[in-house]
């Protein structure tokens, strides 16, 4: 049995259930809204590319790297993708990430909660000493998302990845410790509270 396993995660926003091969089409819709893929930054995958992106994803589960759609709860449409990867079972470690949206709801609480509710799950029911973060150096909504968390720039892997156009990627990499996740949670419940005040 995998240290991680499928599993639902439901918000007051947004649901976070295992991705399957039933959600290619909505996720289709949903990377179509802002055109996405087409940041030379960013590894998001375009319409043409999803069935294949989502069937990795599913294979990918059985090795305990758990994705899921996000979906939000007012309307049960799906508006992007979240997942662990590169899960460290040994030291109870996952990496965070493939994480994308729809263009319609950034800004409005959706990554906040998809990523307490991630958390929560990793720190208080899997008992995770850190969660890592990656990004491309070039891509500061990314940077910004992630340090907007609470997590903390561990450093810059130079000439880390090559990109699919040829270039080069520096990746910054961030980290949460298990000790930290109390002001991090802290700090998005905060935000997340301050967010449903302006809805």
């Amino acid at each position: 049995m995998s240290w991680l396993e499928p599993v639902e995660l439901k918000g007051a926003i947004v649901t976070l259930a295992p991705l399957g091969i039933n959600d290619v089409e909505p996720l289709k819709a949903a990377v179509s809204d802002g055109e996405l893929w087409k940041l030379w930054f960013a590894k998001v995958p375009s319409p043409e590319q999803m069935e294949s992106y989502v069937r990795h994803a599913v294979e990918d589960a059985a090795k305990g790297n758990i994705a899921f759609a996000v979906r939000l709860n007012k309307t049960d449409r799906i508006v992007g993708t979240t997942r662990f990867y590169n899960v460290d079972e040994l030291n109870q470690r996952p990496m965070l990430g493939y994480t994308w949206y729809a263009k319609s709801v950034c800004k409005t609480g959706v990554n906040s909660e998809s990523k307490f509710l991630l958390l929560q799950y990793i720190f208080e029911q899997k008992n995770a000493i850190a969660v890592e973060f990656r990004t491309h150096y070039f891509n500061q909504i990314s940077r910004t998302s992630i340090e907007r968390l609470g997590a903390k720039q561990d450093g810059i892997l130079r000439n880390h990845q090559r990109m699919s156009d040829g270039s080069i990627r520096d990746t910054v990499v961030y980290s949460i410790l298990q000790h930290e996740w109390p002001a991090v949670k802290n700090n998005l419940l905060s935000r997340l509270c301050a967010n449903s005040r302006d809805t």
